[in-house]
């Protein structure tokens, strides 16, 4: 049977299982809701498909174990009832040069390190690595949290195809093939700004290394990447595909968010989508609104104190002393701030948990339950007013039992759709490896 002949069987099982699997209506108590929530989500396999690090939390004195000042630690996914975590090897976009490629490869290499340094000497008894679904079921049953890693930005491989591999073995299975800029690979959504491309699309190179992840088992991730490139990326790839952190532009026009012809793109490619909770990319004009208010109640506030407040480049330039002192008067603008808000019937509205189901709903209705997952993008911009860290985790089920999904559906939102483009992924590799 030919490729084409698979997806297209595929599909079809899709969009029947789709229409067959309507969302229940609820007609229970809100206490009643809460129980069912609470049983749904401790029996699913809840999992996040992209959370930023920074190594300074991977050490010693500092790390995952504790409770520290993340979106993301053990304690808060212990609270939250997150079961699996896919650590983003994130570095952003520099110059196409030799020496750019070496300070990106070097900033990869130390994330892999610390996130192996968490699970293999930090809390090897708490959590685990997994590269595969069977490794996930494996580890969640013993009881642990489970690490995944992701590469956000292929930059970092430079001009040498061989890194592909060497992070496959570090324990990559997915990477995105551009971020906020083009890369040597790929075009970036970004230059839909001022309509100018490097590519136009995937570069020869991009090419070669969207072949190679296939023939190894990493997920091509489309997020960030130019519309051009998400279509020729498709095209080209024997394996389903995902957006690890991609919400839907139909609701929030942001060029880092999927229009409804990617969207079917993917759908047709029998891929995943994984919705991400950043304000900014669920409801633009709501959080301008309220950032804005934050802004003036904020400058008042400096006024009344008589204070100067710096810009990131002028507090860089400061004495060590002058920004322990501004950032103590920081602290106290930002109370001060906060008790003027809580006390105001009518400050504009956070975006919030339903702003972001929002989005998983107009997915699920635009290509089908089997192509949507859950991202937060933590600890590098995402979380949203509900879900402002791992510890509210409940609420996103919560607020999807509220709106009629059935446990299965639940199930397959938080992991199984993502564990199955997973397993899918390494059976073409296996394929691809076999063939003369």
């Amino acid at each position: 049977m030919t490729r084409s002949k698979k997806i297209s069987i595929t599909i079809l099982c899709a969009a029947l299982f789709s229409t067959s699997c309507k969302k229940e209506k609820t007609n229970i108590s809100e206490d009643q809701l809460h129980a069912k929530a609470k049983v749904i989500h401790e029996r699913a396999i809840t999992l996040d498909s992209h959370c930023d690090i920074d190594v300074r939390n991977f050490v010693e004195s500092r790390n995952y174990s504790q409770d520290i000042n993340t979106q993301v630690n053990l304690p808060k996914m212990d609270e939250g009832g997150l079961d699996v975590v896919w650590f983003s090897v994130y570095t952003g976009q520099d110059a196409l040069s030799v020496e750019g490629y070496s300070r990106a490869h070097e900033n990869a290499m130390a994330k892999f390190n610390a996130i192996h340094k968490l699970v293999n000497e930090f809390a090897p008894e708490r959590i685990e690595l997994a590269t595969s679904s069977e490794d996930v079921r494996r580890i969640n049953r013993a009881g642990k949290k489970v690490a995944m890693i992701g590469v956000e930005n292929a930059y970092p491989i430079g001009l040498e195809i061989g890194n592909v591999k060497k992070f496959y073995d570090l324990g990559a299975r997915y990477m995105s093939l551009a971020h906020n800029g083009h890369s040597q690979l790929s075009d970036s959504h970004t230059g839909e700004l001022d309509d100018s491309w490097l590519h136009n699309g995937l570069s020869d190179l991009g090419r070669e290394v969207v072949r190679e992840m296939n023939r190894l088992g990493i997920m091509i991730d489309l997020s960030h990447t130019s519309k051009e490139a998400v279509k020729q990326a498709i095209d080209l790839s024997r394996a389903p595909v995902i957006a690890s952190h991609s919400s839907a532009r139909a609701l929030c026009d942001h060029t880092g968010n999927l229009d409804d012809e990617q969207l079917e793109w993917i759908e047709q490619n029998d891929g995943v989508v994984q919705t991400m909770a950043l304000a900014t990319h669920l409801n633009a004009e709501k959080n301008e609104a309220r950032t804005k208010r934050e802004e003036e109640i904020q400058e008042q506030v400096v006024d009344s104190l008589n204070v100067k407040m710096y810009s990131i480049a002028e507090f860089d330039v400061l004495s060590y002393e002058e920004q322990l002192d501004f950032l103590d008067t920081l602290k106290k603008v930002t109370a001060i701030v906060q008790e003027k808000k809580s006390t105001m019937t009518d400050f504009p509205e956070a975006v919030n948990v339903s702003d972001f189901v929002d989005h998983i709903d107009y997915l699920v209705e635009k290509i089908g339950i089997r192509h949507v997952g859950i991202s937060s993008d933590f600890d590098g911009g995402g979380g949203v007013e509900g879900w402002m860290d791992v510890s509210e985790t409940m609420n996103i089920t919560l607020e999807l039992v509220r709106r009629g999904y059935s446990e299965d559906q639940i199930g397959q939102l938080w992991s199984g759709n993502l564990l199955r483009v997973l397993d899918e992924v390494a059976r073409v590799a296996q394929e691809i490896r076999s063939t003369p």
